[in-house]
């Protein structure tokens, strides 16, 4: 009976960690791949500026949290409509991978195309919600649109599924957006969404975020909307800029270690407007 040398044995071993260590990168670069395509058509879909409103400020900040293998479906939109006014969205889509970027793209064009029929925040979700089941997707997606009027301060919001809004007004006061809302989008034909009117005098701010702003490891949601609230508060007091505020927001969400992606969207009028 023959023995094998232990060098044979040696260099059989190696030659199967070698294979399996090819196969191992193999995946690892097609993984890789597929997240940097997910990336790509999350950043491409993305508005590439925003509005410029005489009297208000819009900023956003956006943060991708790509960790591993998984990309997020955040969105946030702002453009003018037919009518003049301003429409803002922001929104989440289930699920971190190719399909959920591909659908965000889906729901943020949706909307838009859908303003040019109707610019009534309710009517627009419950339209947009028809049309993605259309579609015949398994995802679903949360959202807020809001409608701006320039003219008046007015703002008309809707809400499917998303988190609360939030608001601070310059002389101190602060607090959660009080609404109803209406399920997510893409779940039951024939949803209503109701809309809740809010009105920014000269100072005040409106913020919109994601969940990945208010909730992580670090913090549970309510705790992560009360330290936005502050924040909001702190700075309709004092003054700051939309673009400081958001991206106070952010690096808030940044310190708690968001595991999810982090958009924030802030509607704020200027301190030099007129009362309304």
């Amino acid at each position: 009976m023959s023995r094998r040398h232990p060098t044979d044995d040696g260099d059989e071993l190696l030659a199967r960690l070698g294979a399996l260590t090819a196969q191992a990168r193999e995946r690892a670069e097609l993984q890789r791949s597929r997240v940097e395509l997910a990336v790509a058509l999350q950043q491409g879909m993305l508005p590439a500026s925003l509005p410029l409103v005489p009297g208000f400020q819009l900023a956003v900040e956006y943060q991708p949290a790509h960790h591993g293998l998984s990309v997020g479906g955040d969105w946030y939109d702002a453009f003018t409509m037919p009518d003049g006014c301003i429409g803002l969205s922001i929104g989440d889509v289930q699920g971190h991978n190719i399909e959920a970027a591909a659908f965000m793209g889906q729901v943020r064009v949706g909307l838009r195309a859908l303003a040019s029929v109707t610019s009534h925040p309710g009517e627009l979700l419950a339209r947009t919600n028809d049309l993605l089941l259309a579609l015949g997707t398994d995802l679903f997606a949360t959202c807020t649109f809001v409608r701006l009027d320039p003219s008046t301060g007015v703002l008309e919001s809707a809400r499917a599924g998303h988190i609360p809004c939030l608001w601070a007004t310059a002389d101190g006061r602060s607090g959660l957006a009080d609404d109803t809302g209406g399920p997510p989008l893409g779940v039951a034909p024939e949803m209503e969404y109701p809309v809740t009117v809010h009105r920014l005098s000269a100072g005040d701010v409106f913020v919109l975020v994601t969940d990945g702003v208010v909730e992580g490891p670090a913090l549970n949601v309510d705790e992560g909307l009360d330290q936005v609230v502050r924040l909001a508060g702190v700075a309709a007091v004092a003054g700051m800029e939309a673009t400081s505020l958001a991206n106070a927001v952010i690096r808030g969400a940044e310190r708690v270690g968001h595991a999810d992606d982090a958009a924030v969207l802030v509607i704020g009028r200027d301190k030099s407007a007129p009362p309304p």
